[in-house]
């Protein structure tokens, strides 16, 4: 239910611009524009804050079911509010698997009982993730939660035929598949980035070609059937230079690049911590400088965290033994101003492109993406973009605390989030 007292954000720098005002009434945006007042409203005080459309993640892992001892649905989404979201895409990676209109759908409502922001599950591929048989897709599509994109992220659909046949079907309701590009033969028992470092360090290398290969095969394939395809987490420069040309062709490909691989490098894991162990691997500086350009050129469609939860036990171990993964939600704003904004390779008005506007309409997400004016739903967040802090983990509202950025000092705190008018977040405080 959303507050009935009208909200004015005042002095609020609107996508970075000069600072103005907004006036919510409900769950929409009254008006924008210098000098407004309202009776009774609820001011917040801007300060010359960043004002941007509620952020929106593609890809977000939130455990539930199954694994609700690392995340669930209402940790995950807590988090999500606190690091400025207002709807995540939950993978389908749960136990039991989201491969049926009834698991996805159990999803979706817990999503709608969290109450922090709107949750879209993606539904499975593949029966059980297993690669071989096609899931409801129809069935998950025409559930309660409207299943648009699909994916077995965390698994490759390496199979050729079962790929196609899953862009033709998804291709009836304008449906896509996002693929986990890691060709499963090229990276057994791979353990980082295969290159200088791990030569040195003496651990299975995990090529870029097992990547870019399956990038190639499966833009093709988009381009022979006219299908949606979305690249999940892409990491290496030959992997922008694939996406690249299939778009120069027209093709219907999208792709999505995570904070980490914008910010972090393989030098890293010579320390031998888990927590900078992840799918794919953290890669070298010149993947990374690529992947900044591409997502500053539009090559790259947009943002999204890959927020992948563990227990203490799945990383406080040695390398070989633990679980691939990064906690993100939480960081994901800090780490784009740090890399992207602060650097001048995006203004703030692409940062709400990328990590707003294109994620939502990759996702058909309606209500979400929107620009910031009158009529629009009042899915904001304002962010502080002078603050600048070590990351403590211990503050975290996530279920887990395995971030890479421990004690790295990042720019920018969201302050505030409302979905639909109503806050979620307030002054760095969960409502």
């Amino acid at each position: 239910m959303s507050e009935t007292k009208p909200t004015l954000i005042r002095g609020a720098r609107l996508l970075g611009g000069t600072p103005t005002d907004v006036l919510v009434d409900g769950e929409r945006i009254a008006e924008v524009g210098p000098g407004l007042t309202a009776a009774g409203a609820t001011v917040v005080e801007a300060d010359g804050r960043v004002l941007l459309p509620g952020l929106v993640d593609l890809h977000t892992h939130l455990r539930e079911p199954g694994r609700e001892d690392s995340e669930t649905v209402l940790t995950g989404t807590r988090a999500a509010a606190a690091g400025g979201f207002t709807a995540v895409h939950a993978m389908a990676n749960t136990f039991p698997v989201a491969d049926t209109a009834g698991v996805v759908e159990q999803v979706w409502r817990l999503g709608l009982a969290s109450g922090y922001c709107d949750v879209q599950p993606v539904g499975a591929v593949t029966v059980g993730l297993g690669g071989r048989q096609l899931a409801e897709l129809g069935a998950m599509h025409e559930s309660a939660a409207g299943v648009v994109v699909f994916s077995d992220d965390g698994k490759c659909v390496d199979d050729a035929v079962i790929m196609r046949r899953a862009l033709e079907y998804v291709k009836a309701f304008d449906g896509v598949i996002a693929q986990h590009a890691q060709e499963p033969r090229l990276t057994e028992g791979a353990q980082m980035n295969e290159g200088v470092v791990s030569a040195e360090l003496g651990l299975a290398g995990w090529p870029a070609v097992a990547e870019e290969s399956i990038i190639a095969r499966d833009v093709l394939l988009a381009a022979h059937v006219g299908s949606r395809v979305h690249i999940c987490h892409l990491s290496t420069a030959g992997s922008v230079e694939l996406v690249r040309w299939a778009k120069s062709k027209g093709w219907r490909v999208t792709a999505e690049v995570t904070p980490h691989h914008l910010l972090l490098t393989d030098e890293l894991v010579r320390s031998y911590d888990p927590v900078y162990k992840v799918n794919p691997p953290l890669r070298t500086e010149q993947d990374v400088l690529a992947l900044r350009e591409a997502l500053a050129d539009g090559t790259i469609d947009c943002v999204a965290t890959d927020h992948a939860p563990h227990p203490r036990e799945d990383k406080d171990c040695e390398w070989g033994a633990a679980a691939m993964g990064m906690v993100g939600l939480e960081t994901a704003l800090s780490v784009v101003q740090h890399t992207m904004v602060d650097t001048g390779l995006l203004d703030w008005s692409q940062v709400a492109d990328r990590m707003s506007a294109r994620p939502a309409a990759i996702g058909r997400l309606a209500g979400h993406g929107r620009p910031v004016a009158p009529g629009e739903p009042a899915n904001l967040t304002l962010v502080d973009p002078a603050h600048r802090a070590p990351v403590d983990p211990a503050g975290f509202v996530s279920r887990s605390r395995n971030t890479p950025y421990r004690g790295l000092e990042l720019p920018g705190r969201v302050t505030d989030t409302w979905l639909r008018g109503r806050a979620t977040l307030r002054n760095g405080a969960l409502v």
